[in-house]
């Protein structure tokens, strides 16, 4: 699989896309450090991009499956790549071109994500598929640990501006790198109307009760534990610890900890991998546990570093096993309906999450998100087939 030019086309395409997508609000952080772009701009050009998202992404899935996978991933590229230097031109100029500018970059990121998925059902084979999962997901979580550091490197010899039309540069490799697919799309006449075939991605999601069960212990997680320590890590670390250092130690134990599960589950192979998946997800309930109470901070790091594994001990069978087990012609439609409910309810977890801690205090807060963390996946779990993650057939 790693000799093969296809799969290092595939890995170029989604690396260069998962890392502009993670690049643009840190370069724009600097910007705000630099005072030309104030937090309040900041905020409005990363909400638009995240509404960009999830309009693109049940829209990308049904184009998808109804066109050419490559297609669908070449122009969302390009969508993202030919938008993102407005956003440098409106820099300190125009907030609204920069807002307008960022929704598209999000149509891009959004439409090229379920696209990606079902890509990579089409180029690899389905015993190589747990690998490959691995193989991309390991190349993000590289790229989070090295690239804050790279980039406040390159930020000395190139300006704001210049690194966010590198972002641009990105996109552009991802539209043209990775390999054309094999999905055949139905012919013009067999079409449906756009609703019609989404609602057939759902009923699609219906047969699958794993599919569901997974996802809603997902969006659970991301909607509670995630927004919950992201919005609860940076006070504990100053108010209780007296220092960022806790934060910044924390943030990079949970990316260690992910590389470490991708490595893990690119060769283990548990007897019951929908079970095994569903314990590693419920396993970040140990991040806002460690924040309930005035430990040492090596136990928030400790905490951190087993979040982190098991999110990707979910992760990766999660996507294979959907690449597996649902019909290849309706396999970006669903997958749409992952990252819109996963990806797309957790803004709407940190909208809430701040004003709660407000209300109630971070402590409540906090042990309810981890009741959260640990109840749904074992919730899940109840569900015959999400034992391993396949529904029986007769």
């Amino acid at each position: 699989m790693f000799r093969s030019l296809s799969f290092a086309r595939l890995w170029t395409g989604n690396t260069a896309s998962g890392l502009a997508t993670w690049a643009l609000p840190f370069i724009l952080g600097l910007a705000v450090l630099e005072r030309s772009l104030s937090a309040v701009d900041l905020g409005i050009v990363l909400a638009t991009r995240t509404a960009g998202f999830l309009v693109a992404v049940p829209v990308a899935g049904v184009l998808a499956d109804r066109h050419s996978r490559r297609q669908v991933v070449l122009w969302a590229g390009l969508i993202a790549g030919l938008a993102t230097p407005l956003i440098a031109v409106g820099m300190g100029r125009s907030l609204l071109l920069m807002a307008v500018a960022a929704a598209v970059v999000g149509v891009g990121q959004g439409a090229c994500r379920p696209a990606f998925q079902a890509l990579t059902a089409e180029v690899i084979a389905d015993d190589q598929r747990q690998q490959a999962n691995a193989a991309m997901t390991l190349a993000v979580r590289v790229t989070t640990l090295v690239a804050p550091g790279l980039t406040a490197l390159l930020s000395v010899v190139a300006s704001t501006s210049v690194l966010v039309i590198g972002t641009g540069v990105l996109w552009l490799c991802a539209a043209l790198i990775p390999p054309q697919g094999t999905h055949n799309p139905a012919p013009p006449a067999a079409k449906a109307r756009f609703f019609g075939e989404f609602a057939d991605g759902i009923r699609e999601a219906r047969r699958h009760p794993w599919f569901l069960a997974g996802l809603g212990a997902l969006t659970a997680v991301i909607a509670t534990g995630y927004s919950a320590t992201g919005v609860v890590l940076p006070l504990v670390s100053r108010d209780r610890y007296g220092t960022e250092a806790v934060l910044a130690a924390a943030l990079t134990a949970y990316t260690l900890g992910a590389l470490a599960g991708a490595v893990v589950i690119s060769r283990w192979r548990p007897r019951h991998q929908g079970r095994a998946a569903l314990i590693g997800l419920a396993c970040y309930g140990f991040a806002p546990l460690s924040l309930l109470f005035p430990v040492h901070p090596a136990f928030v790091i400790a905490a951190y570093v087993v979040a982190g594994l098991g999110i990707e001990l979910f992760n990766v069978p999660w996507f294979t096993a959907t690449q597996r087990e649902v019909e290849p012609g309706k396999l970006a439609r669903v997958s749409s309906l992952d990252f819109l409910f996963s990806y797309g309810l957790a803004p709407a977890g940190l909208a809430l999450i701040a004003p709660a801690i407000d209300q109630f205090g971070a402590v409540p807060v906090l042990a309810v998100c981890a009741v959260v963390c640990f109840a749904a996946p074992g919730a899940a779990a109840l569900v015959p087939s999400a034992r391993d993650f396949r529904v029986s057939r007769a």
